[in-house]
């Protein structure tokens, strides 16, 4: 059996196309088209009509190269820069009509549970105990499991596009109270839901999202090329002084770094400081870097439960029905 998913987020839409033998989902091609619809869209308002077009465009393309690639028509998802707008259900419909591709929005919640089953699947059990953290353009997500499902998951307003736009607009590099106040306000948000992961206690924390990956490289991990099977780490001591280089540099002097890209260098110092604040707050000085996150977890809930659970996705989304996270969980092992 061949499927895809495809995963249009704050920068790009991604596409992975994999062999599902075995239960396992094993990559045979990916690809992603730049749409940077976090540039275009601020938080709280609609997309507008020219995003939606070349989102239109990019779908369309993505669902052709998984049909070359002998795959049904992929499991579309949209992440916050999508779900939070206020015409989402309209962005949603004329993707549907237009495509054929059923793009659909999940809830924040159900985004971290996905990330979290293909974050243990990638871990293993003797990851023991599990912290995820997971920073997106539009939100964080924050998760806790002793199991293959998280007992505690949370989705946080604090990705690095939204507080970019909300603190740093106009300002490049920001000035340090700006910073100061970013770092104020992800404390604030982040108080429970820490308070929640240090009490726990996890044996392992990962991480996941181009963000942390990014960051990772900047401060030392090995480079893409070395393969996902590369043991990769984030220390919270080095990304402490990875936030304070970030601070002082515009955006082109950032892009210069190592693992900070172009498009995301605007957003950087953002991410950056979710991410030390978050490790700091929790008490992990340590994370590791997984390559398996909500993509590969959509793979995994569709080979191991079929495809009943994504059909009543779609259709919770063509009703617009309230976002309620409980029918959408993954069944429990012992269910």
């Amino acid at each position: 059996m061949r499927i895809s998913v495809v995963d249009v987020g704050s920068k790009t839409v991604r596409l992975v196309v994999a062999d599902a033998e075995g239960g396992v989902p094993l990559p045979v091609h990916t690809a992603k088209w730049r749409l940077r619809l976090s540039d275009q869209v601020k938080p709280g308002c609609p997309v507008p009509e020219d995003a939606v077009e070349r989102l239109v465009e990019a779908v369309a393309e993505a669902s052709r190269t998984a049909t070359r690639w002998g795959a049904a028509s992929p499991l579309a998802f949209a992440t916050a820069v999508v779900r939070s707008a206020p015409n989402r259900q309209e962005v949603l419909r004329t993707v549907r009509t237009r495509t054929g591709v059923g793009l659909c929005t999940l809830p924040g919640e159900v985004e971290a549970e996905l990330t979290f089953l293909g974050a243990r699947r990638w871990m293993g059990w003797r990851s023991g105990p599990l912290a995820l953290l997971d920073i997106g353009g539009g939100s964080l997500e924050v998760a806790f499991g002793r199991g293959r499902l998280p007992d505690f998951v949370a989705s946080l307003p604090l990705g690095a596009s939204r507080l970019t736009h909300e603190f740093f607009e106009g300002q490049d590099p920001p000035q340090p109270e700006l910073v100061r106040a970013l770092r104020r306000k992800v404390r604030h948000q982040l108080r429970d839901v820490a308070g929640r992961i240090r009490w726990e206690g996890p044996h392992t924390a990962v991480a996941t999202s181009r963000t942390f990956q990014q960051l990772g490289r900047l401060c030392g991990a090995p480079p893409g090329r070395h393969g996902p099977f590369k043991e990769r780490r984030l220390h919270r001591a080095d990304l402490r002084e990875a936030v304070a280089r970030l601070a002082v540099l515009p955006a082109s002097q950032r892009a210069q770094l190592p693992g900070i890209s172009a498009p995301r260098a605007g957003q950087s110092l953002a991410g950056a400081v979710v991410a030390h604040t978050a490790m700091k707050l929790t008490g992990l000085r340590t994370l590791t870097l997984c390559p398996w996150a909500i993509r590969e977890g959509i793979l995994l809930r569709h080979i191991e439960d079929g495809p009943s659970w994504w059909a009543e996705i779609v259709r919770r989304n063509e009703e617009d029905a309230p976002p309620d996270p409980v029918p959408l969980r993954i069944a429990s092992a012992t269910s």
